[in-house]
């Protein structure tokens, strides 16, 4: 199934991409991960801006342009799949009028600002019968699958506590709609990483069924959340605390997942956002995702943390383009769509419960 009421690509050649937006999530994330992904070509890129087009034309020599996601549905016959990197705003607008036009759709997280507005999306999808997929790069973290090899091999016993920190340290503000206070922009950290942290919680850990949030603006001329913690109260007993910041002077592990049997404690990043901001692309046969064994984690019970006790768990590699390429297996072979915008509703649900429980100082049911 290639999702388009169009003419289709010829057998075997590549779906055509279109790619709304070249910013920050069009240019480090989604085109060098769609170029690098077998059966399927970046074929037009949606931005007026003429240092991004240089920019893309410099990296995809054939590429086209578009000046507006409006210029896509005239020739929608000539696309295969629209990916929604735009900011945060535009993701149901868009999405919304590529569903109407007949494409399959990937939309950069968060995919709405309502959980109702997704679950809207994917009800337009599925009476449309077509594709429509997350983009929730951070289930492919080294780490994460690390993390989730080692509890499906018991090797934590059950699972009591997951901590999980994604924190930096940017005391200058950056402006932008990422830092605005207008909420029609879907700005701050709750919705930027706290739908990372979220996600991986209940992909881990499944559904939520109390939320606690507290969420503050530490920095000077802020209007948004930078440094916020939410507490999940999973269905199955497991609790979770998420950690997103922007003002952590120090930074804590990334993982501190606690069990019956040991825990395991991770700190640092997934090398591959900084592999692909220095522009180091992902080939085939290429290492890819890998870290030095000075970054691997630690499992254990009962050892000293200023001994670094516990053996050392070597991190699997990360794998940013296993999402691609589980799109292009849905589309094509009609495989199982590798984030849903279900998932990414119930995701939104939380998120929503969080901005609750921040305004009322309680705890939410969800």
């Amino acid at each position: 199934m290639t999702g388009t009421t169009g003419s289709a690509p010829a057998p075997g050649a590549p779906l055509r991409v279109a790619l709304v937006g070249y910013g920050l999530a069009g240019s480090v994330f989604h085109a060098p991960l769609i170029a690098a992904t077998e059966g399927l070509t970046l074929d037009t890129v949606v931005t007026t801006n003429p240092e991004r087009r240089e920019q893309a034309r410099a990296e995809f020599p054939d590429v086209r342009f578009a000046d507006s996601p409006d210029a896509l549905w005239d020739r929608a016959g000539e696309l295969d799949l629209v990916v929604v990197a735009s900011p945060n705003k535009t993701h149901v607008p868009v999405a919304t009028a590529a569903l109407e036009a007949g494409l399959a759709v990937v939309v950069d997280k968060p995919i709405a600002g309502t959980a109702a507005e997704a679950r809207a999306l994917a009800a337009l999808a599925d009476e449309r019968g077509l594709f429509l997929s997350v983009f929730q790069n951070r289930r492919w973290d080294n780490d994460f699958l690390t993390l989730r090899q080692l509890i499906a091999e018991g090797e934590l016993g059950d699972v009591w506590r997951f901590e999980s920190r994604f924190e930096r340290w940017r005391p200058q503000l950056k402006g932008g709609w990422r830092e605005s206070g207008d909420p029609a922009e879907i700005g701050g950290l709750l919705y930027d990483l706290g739908s990372h942290v979220v996600d991986q919680a209940l992909t881990l850990f499944g559904p939520a069924t109390q939320v606690y949030a507290e969420s503050d603006i530490r920095r000077e001329g802020a209007e948004t959340d930078d440094d916020t913690f939410i507490a999940l109260t999973h269905a199955n007993g497991v609790r979770t605390h998420l950690y997103a910041s922007a003002t952590a002077a120090q930074l804590g592990p990334r993982f501190r997942v606690l069990g019956s049997k040991a825990g395991y404690v991770k700190y640092g990043l997934d090398p591959q956002e900084a592999a692909l901001r220095e522009g180091e692309r992902p080939e085939a046969g290429a290492e890819w995702g890998v870290e030095p064994e000075s970054m691997w984690g630690r499992i254990g019970s009962g050892e000293s943390p200023v001994t670094g006790g516990g053996r050392p768990v070597p991190t699997l590699p990360g794998d940013y383009p296993a999402y691609y390429a589980a799109v292009a297996a849905a589309l094509r072979e009609d495989a199982p769509n590798p984030v849903t915008a279900y998932e990414a509703a119930n995701a939104l649900d939380v998120l929503e419960a969080a901005g609750r429980s921040v305004r009322k100082g309680i705890t939410v049911r969800v």
